[in-house]
C-alpha cells in the first residue's frame, strides 16, 4: 500500500524514458527537501550500513509517520525523498505493510542502484520499519 503522493511519483516516473532522466529526477527530489537541522544530525539518527553519511529523524504525530532525512550524497538525498513519499502519513501498521522493494521497483530503481546504494537503501528502509514497529 503506497501513499497517494507516491502514486503520483510513480506516474511522474512513467514519463521518464531512460535511467539517466530518472536518476536526475531522484536527485532533484532530494534537492527540493528541506534541510535537516544540524541538531538532528547525531549518532542516534545516523543510519549504519550506508556508504555515505545518512541521517533519518522520524516521529509519529497523531498516529502517523513523519520523517525527514539528509545525506552527503545527492542520489541518497533523493532516495530519502522517495522514501518520504512512500511512508510519510502512514500509521505504524501501514508502514509495516508496505513492500518497499516492490514499490521502489515500480520506479525502476532497484536494478540501477549500485550494490552499496542498494544496501544503503535497505538500511534506510529497515530504520523506518524499526521506528514503526516500536510504535505498533
Amino acid at each position: 500500500m503506497a501513499t497517494e503522493v507516491f502514486e503520483e511519483l510513480v506516474e511522474d516516473f512513467e514519463f521518464l524514458d531512460d535511467w539517466e532522466d530518472r536518476y536526475r529526477h531522484v536527485i532533484d527530489l532530494g534537492k527540493a527537501m528541506e534541510p535537516l537541522e544540524d541538531a538532528l544530525r547525531v549518532p542516534a539518527t545516523k543510519v549504519d550500513g550506508c556508504a555515505s553519511q545518512v541521517w533519518l529523524h522520524a516521529n509519529f504525530e497523531n498516529g502517523v509517520l513523519h520523517f525527514d532525512g539528509a545525506s552527503d550524497a545527492m542520489i541518497v538525498s533523493g532516495l530519502i525523498a522517495v522514501l518520504r513519499t512512500l511512508y510519510n502519513g502512514l500509521s505504524p501498521k501501514d508502514v509495516l505493510g508496505v513492500d518497499a522493494r516492490a514499490e521502489m521497483g515500480r520506479l525502476g530503481l532497484n536494478e540501477h542502484l549500485s550494490a552499496q546504494r542498494s544496501n544503503g537503501l535497505t538500511a534506510m528502509i529497515e530504520r523506518v520499519r524499526e521506528t514503526a514497529a516500536a510504535q505498533a
